[in-house]
């Protein structure tokens, strides 16, 4: 596999605010976890940006499991 090959599969970075409304949080509450380093993130310049992989795998590891 080749670099276009792993760029053309990736799905596009998500913003601030799309992330808040994915979880349903409000945006400060993403900066907090942000600040926190609880939360997975790219930092390009003053931009902040999520990998929606990183946050669906973030996600997982969060889970608990429910007891039979």
């Amino acid at each position: 596999m080749n670099l276009t090959d792993d760029i053309g599969s990736r799905r596009p970075l998500m913003d601030l605010p799309t992330v808040a409304e994915q979880l349903g949080v409000n945006e400060r509450h993403i900066r907090r976890l942000v600040h926190e380093r609880r939360i997975p993130f790219v930092k390009w310049g003053h931009l902040l940006r999520f990998d929606p992989d990183e946050i669906d795998e973030w996600l997982d590891a969060a889970r608990v499991p429910a007891e039979p």
